[in-house]
């Protein structure tokens, strides 16, 4: 009876030992049997994405190819538009003739006329650079500028007009002391002489009025067509055509004319333009010859009209040489008056110094 206890007794850790390896057994064999099934699953998802993604495949690079291809058509289309556009220009705007070339007189008018519309797109503020305020002063002034530029003139009238304000105090004045006043703008003998002539002449012949009419004008002393029309269009409205030194050489670069007299230019270029634009035509040639189309080096690489100029190379092609070339306001610099027009202070322009300043110009 106690033998059969005793084996009883021993015999039970035996099973409870036997108990916990079987429990751990099937913990190990539960969580292979789980880790087999999340291997399985995660192989299963890999396959399904290949598989999802061989499907896509096909549709994805057709979409690829759909969306290459479009825009391979709408750069086809811009190129074709713009070349159309080019094209269309090319046909509408008016080109200078090739050297040797001969121009038609209705294709000579149209390039002429765009050239001015152009122009007054850079210009719209042109004016006359004498200051005046009256058609007397404009006059004077007019006179003084030949050979020498309006900024000297302008530094030097305000002097000659607090001490001459009328016709009839400038005739009567002492020679000698205007010539004075006049030395900064050179010629100043022959100039006096012409300024008191031509007031005398306002005083004895028309009352001390500065006459409106072309034919009365060119009667005075010292007062030419060129000078006559300088008045008679900026101080009377009256169109007419100012043939200086920058508008007779532009208007040859420009082929519009081949002529070198003075009046035989006037009519020709007259010939070109409806009489009412004749004034500011003026005032846009000849600004464009002193801030750009220069003498010795025009600026050809800044220029606006560079496609419509016959002479375009002429001068430095290069835009950023070209651009140290301008002059005034283009080049950053004063202007010629130092009274200027309040349209030309709004467009950036600045007065120019009184006389014994620097102009920086």
């Amino acid at each position: 009876m106690g033998e059969q206890g005793s084996d009883a007794a021993s015999g039970e850790p035996k099973k409870a030992a036997k108990a916990v390896k079987a429990a751990k057994k099937a913990v190990v064999k539960k969580a292979v049997v789980k880790k087999a099934a999340v291997k399985k699953t995660a192989v299963e998802k890999t396959a399904a994405k290949k598989t999802a993604a061989k499907k896509a495949a096909p549709a994805v690079k057709k979409a690829a190819a759909k969306k290459t291809a479009a825009k391979k058509t709408a750069a086809k289309k811009a190129s074709a538009k713009k070349t159309a556009a080019v094209a269309k220009a090319a046909v509408e705007q008016p080109q200078p003739p090739p050297a040797g070339k001969p121009e038609s007189p209705a294709a000579l008018v149209r390039r002429a006329r765009r050239i001015n519309r152009e122009l007054a797109e850079v210009y719209p503020y042109a004016h006359p650079e004498l200051d005046f305020e009256n058609p007397f002063q404009l006059l004077v002034a007019t006179v003084l500028s030949a050979q020498t530029t309006d900024l000297r003139v302008n530094q030097t009238t305000p002097t000659l007009f607090a001490k001459y304000p009328t016709p009839e105090d400038l005739a009567a004045a002492n020679p000698e002391e205007v010539e004075e006043i006049l030395r900064p703008c050179g010629f100043f003998r022959a100039k006096t002489k012409s300024v008191i002539g031509l007031s005398k002449g306002l005083v004895e012949q028309f009352g001390g009025e500065v006459p409106g009419r072309l034919e009365d004008l060119v009667k005075l002393p010292g007062v030419g067509r060129k000078t006559a029309f300088v008045v008679l269009g900026n101080a009377f409205g009256r169109p007419g055509i100012t043939v200086d030194t920058h508008f007779q050489r532009l208007v040859r670069r420009w082929r519009w004319t081949a002529e070198t007299d003075p009046d035989k230019i006037e009519a020709a270029v007259g010939a070109l333009f409806p009489k009412s634009d004749w004034t500011d035509l003026s005032h846009h040639v000849i600004w464009h010859g002193r801030r750009m189309c220069h003498a010795r080096k025009p600026a050809c690489g800044v220029c606006p009209i560079a496609p419509l100029c016959p002479a375009y190379g002429e001068g430095e092609t290069d835009p950023e040489k070209a651009k140290k070339l301008l002059k005034y306001e283009k080049g950053g610099f004063p202007g010629q008056r130092l009274k200027p027009p309040q349209a030309y202070l709004d467009a950036g322009g600045r007065p120019a110094p009184p006389l014994g300043a620097v102009s920086g110009t």
